[in-house]
């Protein structure tokens, strides 16, 4: 690897002068590094517009004492919630409560897991990041450091003056991957964090409407049935 003068040691000299297989690396490093803070700003939006549909929904359930009109709820996951209440309870009619207690449950359950899979897109690429990242760069501070060797073999020179930039350019390479994989880590905690949070919202959600379906199927009075308009799958909505 040719020395670089001492006035031409900086970061953007030592880019320009890196091995082609290092500077490789450090272009998919800042490729990495981009994709973690789109990811960052992509799921930050998604996420608090999310929370603030769950936050509606709980406070549109709160003073309810029996389940409302699908068409009656706010946009986002309430109406599928309440879409597959009133479907089970539509289809059970005339059977045990407790029996439609618990396929109601298990319908809000499973769409409670498709809506958290669906926010845990994307998520997992930066944990991916996270702990790929710092070996990328390892590679490429070991790729440039025996290209540096190699460079001072053909010298006959061990002069530090020779030797420095090379090695410097190679342990470049190991600080993208160190600046690629620290903000992946944080910002996948970050999200992990929030989703535990965004679980347990949902979790009280689905806890609220089986409330509020037990009470209706406790009354003295059956309570009536409403018609349920045609609607697209729960699963489809989900995605809202």
């Amino acid at each position: 690897m040719p020395s670089l003068p001492s006035s031409s040691i900086d970061l953007a000299s030592m880019l320009r002068q890196a091995n082609p297989v290092v500077q490789t690396v450090m272009g998919l490093l800042l490729l990495a590094v981009f994709i973690s803070w789109t990811i960052l700003l992509a799921k930050s939006w998604e996420i608090c517009r999310q929370r603030r549909r769950l936050r509606a929904a709980t406070s549109f359930l709160q003073p309810l004492t029996c389940l409302p009109a699908i068409e009656s709820a706010p946009p986002g996951l309430l109406q599928p919630l309440l879409q597959a209440v009133w479907s089970e309870r539509s289809h059970s009619s005339g059977l045990a409560a407790a029996g439609i207690k618990e396929r109601a449950a298990s319908r809000l359950a499973g769409l409670e897991r498709h809506w958290l899979r669906q926010r845990q897109q994307g998520i997992g690429v930066l944990a991916t990041i996270a702990s790929v990242a710092p070996f990328v760069g390892l590679f490429g501070t070991v790729w440039g450091i025996m290209n540096s060797f190699t460079g001072i073999a053909r010298a006959h020179t061990t002069n530090l003056a020779v030797v420095a930039p090379g090695i410097a350019e190679a342990l470049l390479a190991t600080a993208f991957g160190l600046a690629a994989a620290i903000p992946a880590v944080v910002i996948y905690n970050h999200f992990s964090r929030l989703l535990a949070s965004l679980r347990a919202e949902l979790s009280d959600l689905s806890a609220r409407l089986q409330e509020l379906l037990s009470r209706d199927l406790d009354r003295p009075a059956p309570f009536p049935l409403r018609a349920i308009p045609p609607r697209p799958s729960p699963l489809q909505e989900v995605h809202a």
